[in-house]
């Protein structure tokens, strides 16, 4: 029993100062171990501040096309959504009942007028019985009166005869403005007249178009400033996403009241709208500068973490090791972080592997790729329509 002791006593020993190295090996690294960040250089900068709010598209004009005289439709002379000129024929009803009107009026003007003229001639002959007292001067004034009621139904006649030319002329229906023909509303054969209220068909002018949306009255000021003094504010009208821009235009006009239902006013853009990418009705996401920073602090919004105490960021100070700093935000988008206080310009903060520090943990930094000039750097520009 004893030489088998003896056998396994310098076996054992080994075994044990194995394992004392193998475990001294592998905690000695664990307490040099730094973790590894990816930081970027808090920087001062100019910002813009911008909003997106839900729009609708509205035409510069819209009107609904009604027959002015009562008739029979005759003629459609568009298609759908076709281009028209002010003054192109949409459609003719059939005008034999204007002319017909037309015809009497014309007649009783005739009659009217050879009835004046007899009057006249009988007057002048009476104001020569009259200078040698052989007529009552009653007799010469009925005359004179017959003369003037001749001369009052010869005008009666002629605006007979005008509103009977315009019921003629109103038998052609004519675009009132350039722009867009929906579609037709009413098939030839049906009797149309003004009061029709579904008309024949609508007419929008959307070149300019315009984008009616609501901005939250705590920042109408900050708009409002820069529109009365002059500033061209551009607007990008947005369809399914931040990068779908279907237009671009400028800041036109402002309501002068708050909603009190929304708590928000109603601003108007204007947009060219060259290539009819905005419809009538459509709903957009009209998005405009509200307010310039010319410097602000600026970090990449990963920077930005969220904590009990609220936001803060992980600095790296000099020693490699990272701190907590708390700080108050201001405005930003998707990609930067505007500070308002807690962090200066230069600072280094940690916009990956955030995740696994603490205060005060060594870190092993990697500088991140300078992000690239942005239009949010500079005031943006636009043009007028």
């Amino acid at each position: 029993m004893a030489s088998s002791f003896s056998r396994l006593g310098p076996v054992i020993i080994g075994v044990v100062a194995m394992a004392g190295v193998a475990c001294s090996k592998k905690s000695a690294p664990d307490a040099d171990q730094s973790v590894p960040v990816v930081v970027a250089t808090a920087r001062e900068g100019g910002f813009v501040v911008y909003r997106s709010q839900p729009g609708t598209v509205t035409p510069s004009n819209s009107v609904l096309v009604r027959s002015q005289v009562d008739g029979v439709l005759k003629r459609i002379a568009f298609s759908g959504g076709q281009m028209v000129k002010q003054g192109d024929v949409l459609a003719e009803i059939d005008p034999r009942a204007s002319q017909a009107q037309l015809q009497l009026a014309t007649g009783d003007l005739a009659a009217s007028q050879a009835k004046l003229a007899n009057a006249q001639e009988t007057l002048k002959h009476f104001e020569v019985l009259a200078t040698q007292d052989s007529i009552s001067a009653q007799r010469l004034a009925d005359q004179k009166s017959l003369v003037a009621q001749y001369t009052a139904e010869v005008k009666s006649e002629q605006g007979r005869i005008g509103t009977a030319n315009l019921q003629v002329s109103n038998a052609r229906i004519t675009s009132p403005i350039d722009g867009m023909v929906g579609l037709r509303r009413v098939d030839p054969g049906n009797l149309v007249g003004p009061s029709d209220a579904r008309g024949i068909v609508v007419v929008t002018q959307s070149q300019p178009s315009k984008v009616v949306f609501s901005v939250p009255v705590n920042v109408v000021p900050h708009v409002l400033k820069r529109l009365n003094g002059g500033a061209c504010i551009p607007v990008d009208a947005l369809g399914d996403g931040p990068d779908d821009v279907l237009a671009t235009g400028r800041l036109k006009a402002a309501n002068n009241q708050v909603d009190p239902a929304t708590g928000t006013v109603k601003f108007e853009a204007e947009f060219a709208n060259a290539d009819n990418a905005l419809l009538p009705n459509q709903f957009v996401t009209a998005k405009l500068p509200v307010d310039v920073l010319p410097q602000a602090i600026l970090v990449p919004a990963a920077a930005i973490q969220q904590g009990a105490q609220g936001p803060f960021v992980y600095v790296i100070k000099d020693d490699k090791t990272a701190a907590v700093v708390p700080v108050k935000l201001g405005p930003g988008d998707t990609s930067t972080a505007v500070i308002a206080s807690g962090v200066s310009p230069g600072a280094t903060v940690v916009v990956e592997g955030a995740d696994r520090l603490r205060a005060g943990t060594m870190v092993n930094a990697t500088k991140s790729a300078e992000p690239a000039p942005t239009s949010a750097a500079t005031a943006p520009q636009c043009h007028k329509p």
